[in-house]
């Protein structure tokens, strides 16, 4: 009669606690608010031209069109992204997702402006989840204009790194949007709308514009919306029915993500305050895919 064998265990994962040694690090980043990029994030959004000068305000999180990640094409990983290291922790975890943001604004920023970014590591934290190991890594930005004492925005900005999917992995369960949104406005998220914002934001990620990558590497469905993106056509959707509303804080959470090729839509509903706005995205199935407020 055979003897029992016991089957081997899994490895055990790697100590990623050498991560944290990264907090705390930080750089330095100047850049001139030039015109061409609010131009064409007009154009991007679908609105009619309209005179850009040195007395024009940038839209809230349209600062993500500066400080542009201008690394060497020798210097880009698989995916896209730089090679890992640097100012960010070098995570050995092959998918990365902006999760994330909180922002206040204190000032506005104008074309024209030279502004200083400083960025520093605030945290990293490593979980175990029911998809396997997560990093998040959350960098805080501060943005100066020059001569002013003052900043102009902060922002916390959340990403997180994930292990590559597995046969068998099972999503989470998804959330319902709420319903009876006083705003509503459907997008029909085409790889056009991707590529301009890719190539507005200088991102590389793969995930954004590569079919065969993001299909038969990462696993997803289709091409991934970007969460900025998502995050700036729910500004831009209160923008269209608060123009020159007075915008002090901005937080989101990307909950699902969201593909190409089928419409998603984007909703506000101001609460009973009068000062709070509820914002929030949704795919084609009805799943809340960002909260934000």
């Amino acid at each position: 009669m055979p003897s029992a064998t016991t089957p081997p265990s899994a490895p055990a994962p790697a100590d990623l606690s050498h991560l944290r040694d990264w907090i705390g690090r930080s750089e330095t980043l100047h850049d001139t608010i030039g015109p061409t990029p609010v131009v064409a994030m007009q154009a991007t959004l679908d609105h009619a031209p309209m005179a850009v000068d040195a007395s024009t305000a940038l839209p809230c999180l349209w600062h993500w069109l500066y400080f542009l990640p201008t690394y060497r094409h020798s210097e880009a990983g698989e995916d896209g992204h730089p090679t890992k290291g640097g100012f960010l922790p070098p995570v050995p975890l092959p998918r990365r997702m902006w999760a994330g943001s909180q922002m206040q604004f204190h000032h506005p920023i104008r074309v024209g402006d030279v502004v200083q970014r400083q960025s520093r590591i605030a945290d990293v934290t490593v979980k175990d989840g029911r998809s396997g190991r997560l990093v998040f890594v959350k960098v805080q930005h501060t943005l100066h204009c020059a001569g002013a004492v003052e900043p102009a925005l902060t922002e916390f900005h959340d990403i997180v790194y994930r292990e590559a999917r597995q046969p068998g992995d099972v999503d989470p369960p998804p959330t319902a949007a709420p319903t009876g949104a006083a705003w509503q406005h459907t997008w029909l998220p085409d790889p056009l709308l991707l590529f301009r914002y890719s190539a507005l934001t200088f991102n590389g990620h793969r995930i954004h514009y590569d079919r065969p990558y993001v299909t038969g590497v990462e696993g997803y469905p289709g091409l991934v919306v970007h969460g900025p993106l998502i995050a700036t056509l729910l500004m831009d959707l209160l923008r269209r029915h608060r123009p020159g509303a007075d915008v002090a804080a901005f937080r989101f959470r990307a909950v699902r993500p969201t593909f190409d090729g089928v419409p998603m839509q984007v909703n506000g509903q101001p609460e009973a305050d009068g000062k709070t706005i509820r914002l929030w995205a949704q795919d084609h199935a009805g799943w809340l895919t960002m909260d934000a407020v």
